[in-house]
């Protein structure tokens, strides 16, 4: 399949430092290679506030318009969240040229679409699709609308808009109560687990931290892995033996793993990514609730990573915003295997509180003491 040609563009005020401004864009970039598209051109452009028409503002629109048209162009994406006049403006300058206009969501939908397996899946995204787009088909039949009436006559655009808010919102209480189902299905399944004595553990992190990796490794699940963003977004649960030696956990409790040992569930789910928008956490709350109602929580963090720290403090702020927040936590620092050297005892002594273990799933190093953290914190 032919790589669509994209240019990336991204708005940034006048006091955004340059390292979160190169940030931005790195992450841009791997979304869209991710999506499957090829950079032709990226655009930074500094503004105090976005321009209320279009965004970008004219000068800088007629500017990309031009070199979309001699780059041959297929897709812009606007690395931003813009309103749904803003996107409407933008494609109506656009279309006949057959460009596409894409926001950041856009983009994440289009990455999650192309990796959706299950049904539930499939069904969050439309959801997400439809809380995302809406308004901008509103907008569309108020366009239609203005056209058809003319002055001091009722159009039959301004039908159109109440046929489209009819329509999407049977389709969105459809798809809700279909998700419920399989919510209520994992409700059962949790209480079914919390009855015979079952411990959980989530596994969670930003995306491409190594999450179905550190599953892969722990219990041989055979997760699908890979070295691009949002590689899984299905909730997967296997089970992990613990080995113990405290007479505590020996004996035939059903949730036990035989003599000197305990069973848990581990389940890993969606990453997260920087400014992660709220209807796609919404979207996907159903799948995040094995999270929620975790007894232990691994975060797994990219060691390697140049942004760890950040992207370390958006994982916690996505956490908080689905409530999680006094659930025990054990910090499993990854990919240990990609550094000469690794700053131990500098983290050990910044998140002390949770406990770091250092790994590296790639090579299998760091999981026995990963284990025996896991025992001690159940």
């Amino acid at each position: 399949m032919d790589q669509p040609r994209v240019i990336l563009i991204d708005v940034i005020s006048s006091q955004t430092k340059p390292e979160e401004a190169k940030r931005r864009l790195l992450e841009l970039e791997s979304l869209t290679h991710t999506y499957g598209g090829m950079i032709v051109v990226k655009i930074i452009q500094k503004r105090v506030t976005p321009d209320y028409k279009t965004y970008i503002g004219p000068g800088k629109l007629e500017e990309v318009i031009a070199i979309a048209e001699q780059e041959q162009v297929e897709i812009i994406i606007i690395n931003n969240l813009l309103k749904p006049h803003q996107i409407f403006n933008i494609e109506r300058m656009v279309e006949r040229k057959g460009i596409k206009v894409w926001d950041r969501i856009d983009l994440i939908l289009k990455i999650f679409q192309k990796h959706a397996d299950t049904t539930e899946a499939k069904l969050q995204i439309r959801l997400a699709g439809i809380r995302h787009m809406g308004p901008r088909i509103y907008r569309m039949g108020l366009e239609l609308s203005q056209q058809a009436g003319g002055i001091g006559t009722r159009g039959s655009g301004e039908t159109n808009i109440e046929q489209m808010k009819r329509h999407l919102a049977v389709e969105e209480r459809a798809i809700k109560k279909q998700i419920s189902k399989y919510a209520n299905t994992r409700s059962l399944h949790r209480a079914r687990r919390d009855k015979m004595g079952f411990k959980t553990v989530s596994i969670v992190g930003y995306t491409n931290a190594g999450k179905s990796s550190l599953l892969n490794a722990l219990t041989k699940k055979g997760a699908y892995v890979a070295d691009e963003l949002f590689a899984t977004l299905d909730t997967r649960v296997a089970k992990l033996w613990l080995p113990s030696n405290d007479p505590l956990v020996k004996g035939g409790h059903p949730a036990k793993g035989g003599i000197g040992g305990l069973s848990v569930l581990l389940s890993d789910t969606i990453g997260f990514i920087q400014d992660l928008p709220p209807q796609l956490i919404q979207a996907f709350r159903s799948t995040l609730e094995e999270t929620v109602h975790a007894d232990l929580i691994l975060h797994v963090i990219d060691v390697s990573d140049q942004y760890m720290d950040e992207k370390i403090n958006e994982v916690e702020e996505v956490l908080a915003e689905l409530e999680v927040t006094d659930t025990k936590k054990i910090y499993v620092f990854n990919k240990i295997d990609n550094l000469k050297r690794v700053p131990r005892t500098a983290i050990k002594k910044k998140y002390k509180a949770f406990k770091p273990v250092f790994v590296s799933c790639k090579k299998s190093e760091g999981l026995e003491e990963l284990k025996k953290q896991i025992a001690d914190s159940l």
